[in-house]
């Protein structure tokens, strides 16, 4: 039953949302049945919220996720760093993590203009088409590299890496700045510079800067993400 209620709450991935128990039902693969049921147990538990004929994600969801140790320390120890680097540019900034072959997004702080961006915090995206996954994936290890060449490259966007050497290419470029870049790869109008964090051998987070395309200018944006990924590895390493 454990593995059905997942499937009921993988209903929900990416962007959330509201169903009505039909849609639950054919997206999770179970009778009509069964999901009423087992969205009953869910909505009692905290874990769904039903509003009228829909259902969508509860709150009990939002705190159990809050208080993951080592997200919530990660974010805890990150946020001054980020804070710095708006504070610098005055541009979108992003904390991310890397589950599998994606980015999970731990912490955003949003520019001052009004960029439509996919990310969102406690959301997931290709490691290749996001500069905080392509960061992420440069310095974690040239196993996960290869797996990730071996499988189909996903596409969000016209602009999307789809070719295996090109990505590669961008990858070796990235390990050698220590910088990894997205030109709408994610969103059509956006570009986004990211860095690896550090807390050992290789990145247990990345934090990125994304800019509309028409004032993105890495050269400047560069030394500040540098900046605060490096004062974020260092705080890591400390402790602090």
């Amino acid at each position: 039953m454990l593995d059905k209620a997942m499937a009921v709450l993988d209903c929900f991935r990416p962007e959330g949302g509201s169903f009505r128990l039909t849609e639950l039902s054919e997206r999770a693969d179970l009778t009509k049945t069964t999901a009423f049921r087992l969205c009953g147990e869910l909505v009692r538990l905290g874990l769904l919220e039903r509003d009228a004929e829909s259902y969508r994600l509860g709150g009990k969801l939002f705190e159990l996720g809050s208080l993951v140790p080592r997200r919530q320390d990660l974010r805890e120890a990150a946020l001054p760093f980020l804070q710095d680097l708006f504070e610098a540019t005055h541009e979108t900034v992003h904390l991310g993590v890397r589950e599998g072959h994606e980015v999970v997004y731990v912490e955003r702080i949003h520019g001052h203009g009004a960029l439509r961006l996919p990310s969102r915090i406690g959301g997931r995206l290709p490691l290749t088409c996001t500069g905080v996954g392509k960061a992420l994936l440069a310095f974690s290890g040239a196993e996960l590299v290869e797996e990730v060449l071996d499988a189909p490259l996903p596409s969000l966007t016209p602009h999307s890496v789809t070719d295996p050497e090109r990505l590669r290419t961008a990858i070796e470029q990235a390990q050698v700045a220590g910088l990894a870049y997205e030109e709408e790869e994610a969103t059509p109008g956006v570009s986004c510079i990211a860095a690896p964090v550090f807390d050992g051998a290789v990145a247990v987070a990345a934090l990125s800067v994304a800019v509309p395309r028409s004032r993105f200018r890495p050269a400047q944006l560069a030394p500040a993400v540098r900046t605060a990924a490096l004062g974020l590895s260092r705080a890591l390493r400390s402790g602090v």
